[in-house]
């Protein structure tokens, strides 16, 4: 636990094995109780940190009294049945994400589905394990929210400083908080200190996700913000810095895709994504890393396409070939 404001404190708890290590959860009073901002993955040792992080500071679950899910990803939203079942908390989540949840139907629906997208983006058998999780752990996603968040909302009630900033790009419905009081900005994965969000395309969303994404950084700019706190890494200042940084990243990802489709052309997703550089080399990914890797990479390449620099001639398996030279220009 670390006091990050005046009633405003960081909880860290067990992201089990993920090379991110740990989610940060933030905790918060305010005149119902405590409201939790996202709630941690669905494992035992994250259960405990959360308990044993409130508890230090002379909290219990049966004080969370609202739940802020900034998207409705596992490590956000996996304890959300667990903490109902020991309080009376809300909880609250955007409708694009819960639309998304819908799209999702059983743990053998989405094997499958998430297999028929991997063959058509050039993945090869055995190259890809799809990872879902037991059974409870795929029902702990399906927990429906008690009330829908929308942009500009104050969730915790009128005339409260915490306000709902709509950034969708990692999910449809990814929601940052911003604190006008204490000028900080919860960003949950939408901005991270050091590493990018996984932004992929999926057979459960409806847009290559990049636009949205970029639109949603310069949306950020507008607010002022002190400090800004992730779910991973670390809590850091510097917010129109960070956000240029990130902005610059995916113009230089969008050149070197477009590179290597002049070099090579009539590549699949996989053979492109298995030429860009990642923070770990490609040769070295297995399972779920090489399947956000193929996603971010489509994302980039459809991005591209609806912007007339490639052409996917491919009718079962995409073949890519670029039909511009000049260098792409981020809309």
């Amino acid at each position: 636990m670390e006091l990050v404001r005046p009633g405003l404190w960081s909880v860290p708890t067990v992201f089990p094995d993920n090379p991110l290590r740990y989610v940060l959860s933030y905790a918060m009073q305010y005149a119902g109780g405590i409201a939790l901002v996202d709630t941690g993955w669905s494992s035992e040792a994250s259960w405990e940190g959360l308990v044993s992080g409130l508890g230090s500071v002379g909290w219990s679950i049966g004080d969370v009294k609202a739940i802020l899910v900034t998207h409705a990803h596992g490590d956000h939203y996996g304890l959300v049945r667990r903490i109902r079942q020991h309080s009376d908390a809300w909880v609250a989540l955007h409708p694009a994400d819960l639309e998304m949840q819908a799209r999702v139907g059983t743990p053998e629906e989405y094997c499958r589905e998430e297999a028929e997208w991997f063959r058509r983006r050039g993945g090869v058998t055995g190259d890809f394990e799809l990872l879902v999780g037991d059974a409870d752990t795929f029902e702990d996603m399906k927990i429906a929210p008690d009330r829908l968040l929308s942009d500009g909302d104050r969730p915790l009630g009128p005339g409260t400083s915490l306000i709902s900033v709509w950034t969708p790009g990692h999910t449809p419905g990814h929601t940052c908080f911003y604190d006008s009081g204490t000028e900080v900005l919860l960003t949950g994965d939408h901005l991270l200190p050091r590493i990018t969000p996984n932004i992929s395309t999926s057979p459960f969303l409806p847009t290559e996700g990049l636009s949205d994404y970029l639109a949603s950084l310069e949306k950020l700019l507008t607010l002022r913000a002190d400090e800004v706190l992730p779910a991973h890494e670390y809590r850091f200042r510097g917010l129109r810095q960070r956000v240029h940084d990130v902005i610059t990243h995916h113009q230089e990802r969008l050149a070197e895709v477009l590179r290597a489709l002049h070099d090579t052309p009539g590549l699949s997703t996989a053979e492109v994504s298995g030429l860009l550089h990642w923070s770990r080399p490609w040769e070295q990914m297995r399972g779920v890393q090489r399947r956000f890797a193929m996603g971010e990479a489509h994302a980039h390449l459809l991005y591209l396409e609806r912007r007339g620099y490639l052409r996917n001639t491919g009718t079962d398996i995409d073949s890519w070939f670029a039909v511009r030279d000049d260098e792409p220009v981020l809309i």
